[in-house]
């Protein structure tokens, strides 16, 4: 996986809602490796209050946490979780309040699950994930057709989210639906610039006609 720039569309009982960007790229985390920075800026609107919410996961390969943030894009993070290997410890950081925490186990964070469940290689059973508000519970759906693409799908619970993406590579982010304080908001990928491509594309193709 490379760099990616992903656009949603948000909607809430069918009425627009906002929208969402989700940017990946490769990152070095010193002497400790290569791995990846997602950042997913989420702009609420439509028929919600107009909120800003940025993300940003840092993980490794096999998609566990390093670290992760929320802000709102202007100020500092109000809430960052950091996730430390070599002294199997996770710090906790909110505002001005900190606490830790033992890492017995490598933990994923919201962003970094997600992009877990992108994966080829993810588990094709029930399975279960840790994150730092408790365990998730990851039940693999049948194969499905989400936005015209063959589409791997998961739901989780508790809490209720569901996760699609392209069952063929590049494996995008399809779908996701997520619950929040105003309901359960629907993302979708934002497809109209892939079409307007293939359509040019298909133009080009045709031969054209000579003048006599």
């Amino acid at each position: 996986m490379g760099s990616e720039s992903l656009r949603l569309t948000l909607t809430l009982g069918g009425r627009f809602a906002g929208e969402q960007i989700w940017q990946t790229q490769l990152e070095k985390f010193g002497a400790q490796g290569l791995g990846y920075q997602t950042r997913v800026q989420t702009d609420f609107g439509g028929v919600l209050p107009v909120i800003r919410k940025v993300q940003v996961s840092r993980y490794w390969p096999d998609f566990s946490s390093l670290s992760y943030s929320e802000s709102d894009g202007r100020n500092k993070p109000h809430f960052e979780t950091f996730f430390d290997a070599e002294a199997a410890l996770i710090t906790l950081r909110q505002n001005r309040e900190e606490a830790t925490a033992p890492l017995l186990t490598a933990h994923y964070d919201p962003v970094s699950l997600v992009m877990a469940l992108r994966s080829p290689d993810a588990p094709e059973h029930l399975w279960r994930a840790a994150l730092t508000g408790g365990a998730v519970h990851i039940q693999p759906l049948p194969v499905t057709e989400v936005a015209g693409q063959a589409a791997r799908t998961y739901y989780l619970r508790p809490g209720g989210a569901y996760v699609a993406s392209e069952l063929a590579a590049p494996h995008r982010l399809l779908r996701l639906v997520q619950p929040t304080d105003f309901g359960s908001v629907d993302a979708s990928l934002v497809v109209e610039a892939r079409r307007k491509e293939e359509g040019r594309s298909e133009k080009s193709d045709k031969p054209r006609r000579r003048r006599s």
